[in-house]
């Protein structure tokens, strides 16, 4: 690294932020500043959606999944594509036609407030962990800089100042800024994408391509692993996909925010599927990175062999060290600006609306609501930095951190996704129904990710590179399966707890529209 490639780091991190400002304006009301007016373009939502949920744990770890095994990840993608098209067309209409500022005001009208509040509060959980786990991830390389340079910064550091960029634009900027900066934060790291491939392509003898598809690297669908234990075993792979998409762009306020942003169903519905296409090219072009480094490294262990801390490193150590300078400054810049689109305005929001509101007992002004969405923004911050630096501290980090982070939402999602799905399904469901299913899942799960193991061989264990590794290992069940299965045991007790009561007839939740005020 030279001081080029540091001077485009510090200017990165330095003017995004006022970018952001600069494009939102001036915020002169909680509408403006939680959903835009509701006036932004879907094809810039879009955009946003994809940098949203990539994060750097794609752009570092997506490469190193297909570094230590295959292509399959891909697969994934697909599911999501199927699981964005039931969301458009089920749960959409539903928050867009009722003006509401997050997606739990739709179980607020459906079922009750308490419901409302309990979806809220575990959507704040999950979301802290997961993005505490990406503000982590995303200090990674910037770490590999530094100790290039011959200076030992702790992780607790790294974060602290990232967690500043990120909350100077949120803060002033609110969801416009936030939509506008991922989208050019987006186009920067995708180039930057394109840039590692050509400085690979001319490092790699003649024929690694050849050599890589005999090895299996590009493979796809995996119709031989175990349906059970590989996230990437085609089965698992469609459901599991589609299942986990529906909860992370449904009931997952940090997407379900932007989409809120567009002026009308149409819109939210063109951008969310647009940005499953996006995705599945996204997740193409890494993938292929970690292709041609497992070309480039010679299939080396990057922990034994080449001195790395952990597996996610690999990226950014070939990015250090082993591209031009000036292209490794930008490219160190693409990475951190999948880091930098932030959930902070996703927090706020649920937290004034869903949260604040329910225990004040009185209805708020608009400019309290202003006020109390700019203050949370600050305290979300601070919570992210904590968490991101004890994630840095605590962890394990042997498995891919981007397959840690899928594995979080494992806890929670399957309860948020069959609580909207309970309201729609089952007309008799009540309040009390929602909350005894939602609290009944989220410990399934618990006991399901945390106790229920399975021992035989699988695929995806091929990331040991122990030559002695035994054929029988303890594995967990695919994380996939956790939506999946969340979602069905909350249908299952709410919808037998339903049974209780004949005719009931639920609030119309889609014609009984309220402003966005009121939510």
């Amino acid at each position: 690294m030279r001081a080029l490639d540091v001077g485009i780091i510090v200017l990165f991190l330095v003017g995004m932020p006022l970018l952001g400002v600069w494009i939102a304006g001036r915020q002169r009301s909680a509408t403006d500043y939680f959903v835009s007016e509701r006036r932004i373009s879907w094809w810039v939502v879009c955009v946003s959606v994809v940098s949203a949920e990539t994060s750097t744990l794609t752009v570092l770890s997506v490469p190193t999944v297909a570094y230590l095994g295959t292509m399959t990840f891909l697969s994934l993608a697909i599911g999501y594509l199927i699981g964005r098209i039931v969301v458009s067309f089920v749960l959409l209409p539903k928050y867009i036609a009722g003006e509401l500022i997050t997606a739990y005001g739709f179980l607020g009208k459906r079922f009750g407030r308490n419901i409302r509040s309990t979806a809220s509060v575990t959507f704040l959980v999950t979301r802290l962990l997961a993005d505490g786990l990406r503000l982590f991830a995303t200090a990674i390389p910037i770490k590999v800089v530094l100790v290039a340079y011959g200076v030992d910064v702790s992780y607790w550091v790294i974060v602290a100042a990232l967690g500043v960029a990120m909350v100077v634009y949120s803060f002033l900027g609110g969801v416009r800024a936030v939509v506008w900066v991922d989208a050019i934060q987006m186009l920067w790291y995708v180039v930057g994408a394109f840039a590692v491939i050509l400085v690979l392509n001319g490092k790699l003898p003649d024929g690694w391509f050849a050599g890589a598809a005999e090895a299996g690297k590009f493979q796809v669908l995996d119709f031989s692993a175990s349906p059970l234990t590989s996230p990437y075993a085609i089965v698992v792979a469609f459901v599991g996909g589609a299942v986990l998409s529906m909860a992370s762009h449904g009931a997952d306020q940090l997407i379900v925010q932007r989409l809120m942003a567009t002026k009308d169903v149409r819109s939210a519905q063109k951008a969310l599927i647009a940005s499953g296409v996006v995705v599945f090219l996204q997740f193409a072009l890494f993938l292929f990175i970690g292709v041609m480094l497992w070309a480039f490294y010679e299939a080396a262990n990057p922990v034994k062999d080449l001195g790395l801390n952990n597996n996610d490193e690999l990226f950014a150590n070939f990015i250090v060290n082993d591209m031009p300078s000036g292209l490794s400054g930008f490219v160190i810049a693409g990475i951190l600006a999948a880091a930098l689109s932030s959930s902070l305005g996703a927090l706020a929001s649920s937290t004034v609306t869903d949260v604040v509101q329910r225990v004040v007992r009185r209805p708020m002004s608009e400019a309290e609501v202003f006020k109390q969405g700019r203050i949370w923004t600050v305290v979300w911050a601070g919570l992210l930095i904590v968490c991101a630096g004890l994630f840095a501290t605590l962890t394990r980090r042997g498995n891919p951190i981007v397959e840690q982070g899928l594995s979080i939402a494992g806890f929670t999602y399957g309860a948020l996704l069959g609580a909207f799905l309970l309201g729609l399904v089952f007309r008799k469901a009540k309040e009390l129904d929602a909350i005894v299913a939602f609290a009944v899942t989220v410990v399934v799960m618990a006991f399901v990710i945390l106790g229920v193991k399975f021992v035989g061989p699988d695929a995806s264990l091929a990331i040991d590179f122990s030559p002695a590794a035994p054929a029988q290992k303890i594995v967990s069940l695919a994380y996939p399966w956790y939506t999946v299965l969340g979602v069905v045991v909350t249908l299952v007790v709410g919808g037998l707890m339903s049974l209780r009561h004949k005719g009931y007839q639920p609030p119309d939740v889609q014609d009984d529209a309220v402003s966005a005020k009121a939510a």
